[in-house]
């Protein structure tokens, strides 16, 4: 047997992978809910994630996947909008008439921004195409150095800086200029007409964690099992123990083991498929990646606040971004519902956004939308429902590369352990859900010894 620590996307696409290879496979997730960060709500309508997703044309794994799982036409790719919020404006920011309009950009700045996007070098009066080709080439280049180089100080203050200070925070400087080429990578094609088409399921990606489920068998999963050992004999991993909630400790024999009821599986390997502290608790591996937290509100409104799906807040906000998703996917399919992602990261969990409770952020945080609109009336609110989450993201330092930790884990920890949690390749330069499923595939692959290279190690 395969054991899967942790049932989120990566552990849950490593556990069907396996199983298409002919493995026996069983699934353990600490919680009582699956999909991790892609763990849903209900509405009057569809659920919806309660950290908010969407795809980019450059995830083709995770497109795949749908399509095999019979989802295929489920996904949909609308146009997202995008919007920069300064001085009490909301500029456009998708089409090329809108990117010209923008006043707060010389032209030659708008021209320096639209090469570098197009990831086209233009230093020196002669265009090269193949500059940014390595991102490798940018992994230890500070990005305020590298944009004002490659773009403009103009470029860099009245643009970048205030999406670094609200993805970051404090921590902006120390992130490489090779996270934001993969990001320009990453993002894939833009219709120049209407803007970038992002991809969504309809009745949301809950349906994926639900197809996942249902292909790799209730019977394989169990919710409610921390795992909390690894037993390593000889270099080779040999066994794992679950310490067992109650409900599940009920419907199964066990051990008791300190008053704590236990159950130990033997297994042929095991794949961390969660964050990089579950890693170094059962088997001692340090990860030097940084996290940084995230809070996120979902607010059930009346009406819509803007026409635009992701509005960038280019000023000092309590929060880094508006996302309006039934700008996105229509109201009709939540009841009529209108409802806006509100989202801010955490670089230290000292910071007062983290102590605060639920009410104080909600007051915090729609207060200053009412002073950012003030036709908007908080009236319109129907619901207003926090969810957070300590580690939501790497904070994509200079030489990340050299800390992200291996599939396999033979020569660091044992033979039979390998990593598919979010510290993991597949997830730079951004992490995603495409990420993890890429992430459970290369570990499955090596377990199997038919590796399909689908990112570099």
């Amino acid at each position: 047997m395969i054991g899967i620590v942790g049932g989120g996307i990566a552990g849950l696409s490593a556990a069907y992978r396996l199983q298409q290879q002919g493995y026996d496979v069983q699934v353990f997730e600490a919680s009582d809910d699956l999909g991790g960060l892609a763990a849903t709500y209900e509405t009057d309508g569809d659920r919806i994630e309660k950290f908010y997703h969407h795809l980019s044309k450059s995830e083709e794994t995770i497109v795949d996947l749908i399509e095999e799982l019979g989802l295929g036409d489920d996904l949909r790719w609308p146009i997202g909008k995008n919007a920069y919020y300064v001085d009490g404006v909301v500029h456009p920011l998708d089409k090329p008439w809108e990117i010209l309009a923008y006043p707060h950009m010389s032209v030659y700045d708008k021209f320096r921004l639209t090469m570098l996007t197009q990831e086209i070098d233009v230093r020196g009066g002669i265009p090269k195409f193949d500059t940014y080709e390595r991102l490798e080439d940018f992994e230890d280049v500070p990005i305020r150095e590298f944009l004002v180089e490659h773009t403009s100080r103009g470029v860099y203050e009245n643009f970048f800086e205030p999406l670094l200070d609200a993805k970051f925070g404090s921590r902006k400087d120390d992130v490489s200029a090779a996270w934001l080429l993969g990001r320009i990578k990453f993002r894939g094609e833009r219709d120049l007409l209407r803007g970038e088409p992002l991809g969504y399921l309809t009745g949301g990606f809950g349906q994926l964690v639900d197809a996942l489920v249902d292909a790799v068998g209730e019977e394989n999963i169990t919710t409610g099992a921390r795992v909390t050992d690894l037993d390593v004999e000889d270099g080779e991993v040999r066994s794992l123990t679950a310490e067992m909630a109650e409900s599940e400790a009920e419907a199964a024999p066990a051990e008791a083991d300190g008053g704590a009821q236990t159950e130990t599986h033997d297994v042929e390997s095991v794949v961390v498929a969660a964050m990089p502290n579950v890693l170094e608790s059962l088997t001692g591996y340090e990860c030097e990646v940084d996290f940084q937290g995230a809070v996120c509100a979902l607010v059930t409104m009346e009406d819509q606040l803007t026409d635009t799906y992701w509005l960038n807040i280019g000023h000092d906000a309590p929060f880094g971004a508006l996302v309006e998703h039934t700008n996105y996917i229509p109201p009709e399919r939540y009841g009529g519902d209108h409802l806006l992602y509100v989202a801010s990261y955490v670089q230290d969990y000292e910071e007062d956004l983290w102590q605060m409770d639920d009410d104080e952020i909600e007051e915090l945080w729609m207060g200053h939308i009412e002073e950012m609109f003030p036709e908007w009336d908080r009236s319109q609110v129907k619901q207003f429902r926090l969810a957070r989450n300590p580690r939501a993201a790497p904070v994509y330092e200079r030489g990340y590369l050299d800390l992200v930790v291996p599939y396999d884990l033979s020569e660091e920890v044992a033979d039979g352990v390998y990593y598919a949690g979010m510290a993991s390749r597949a997830q730079y330069p951004e992490r995603s859900l495409n990420g993890g499923i890429v992430a459970g595939y290369e570990c499955a692959d090596r377990i199997s010894g038919r590796k399909r290279v689908v990112s570099p190690e």
